[in-house]
């Protein structure tokens, strides 16, 4: 209720710039979609808004522009997509159902590799994956030639790097390492 009421008196004056720090720390589901929504209401009525959080999904729903930020220091700023790309963008990823198709599954992802690029295996998880230039059309051709070959697959999907990837790529940081906040604007 508290934060609400924040943010909710630094709009009375419809200010042309909103900075919000960490605004929805400590709500809950409901009271996070609903400053998310006062957010995308203000940039709509063309309100800048500067956001920290640590919440990089947040960043990733609200801003048009990212800056991440490590250890006080401003190390990148670009779009969400941007930052996404930057790190290698879309991903096949087939879990083969049996041990014995792996050869077969990274025969199929290897065909739509980027140059110059092996697929990964975890041979405990049966999963292969690769970076792909452009990812629906090599999901298709996989699916394709797995089906061909006759070989069945656990999962077969596409994935795209979350902004949390980005961070932990871009500053090297592991996930046992406190993580700044990231400043958005929307």
């Amino acid at each position: 209720m508290r934060r609400r009421l924040d943010l909710a008196s630094s709009m009375i004056l419809a200010p042309e710039v909103l900075f919000l720090d960490e605004p929805t720390t400590g709500l809950d589901p409901r009271g996070r979609s609903e400053v998310w929504e006062t957010v995308r209401g203000l940039t709509a009525q063309g309100t800048t808004v500067v956001l920290t959080t640590h919440y990089l999904d947040e960043a990733d729903k609200l801003s048009d522009r990212i800056a991440v930020v490590d250890h006080g220091r401003n190390i990148t700023e670009d779009t969400p997509a941007g930052l996404k790309r930057a790190i290698g963008g879309d991903r096949v990823e087939v879990v083969a159902a049996e041990a014995r198709d792996l050869p077969a599954v990274r025969a199929a992802v290897a065909r739509v590799a980027g140059s110059g690029t092996a697929p990964s295996t975890d041979e405990a998880t049966l999963r292969v994956h690769a970076p792909v230039a452009e990812g629906v059309p090599a999901l298709t051709d996989v699916a394709r030639h797995l089906q061909d070959a006759g070989v069945a697959v656990a999962d077969l999907g596409l994935r795209r790097p979350t902004l949390d990837e980005v961070f932990l790529t871009l500053t090297g940081a592991g996930t046992d390492v406190p993580q700044p906040a990231t400043e958005a604007a929307a």
